[in-house]
């Protein structure tokens, strides 16, 4: 599952990225600082969200709670 979610980083991490610098762009926010730690946060979300786009495309080993 590792090296799936791996792949699907590469692909998640760029998405969310451009997307987050793309939203400071359109707040107003154009300096280099805003930009850079746009992208930074963008590839930090993307971590958990690359291993449960991964666990949900294998299938869980556990059994989920009940909501």
């Amino acid at each position: 599952m590792l090296r799936l979610a791996a792949m699907l980083f590469a692909i998640i991490g760029t998405t969310l990225a451009g997307s987050f610098i793309v939203a400071s762009l359109v707040l107003g926010y154009d300096t280099t600082r805003p930009i850079i730690i746009a992208a930074v946060l963008g590839f930090i979300v993307a971590v958990p969200v690359s291993y449960l786009v991964a666990r949900a495309i294998l299938g869980s080993d556990k059994p989920r709670r009940a909501a």
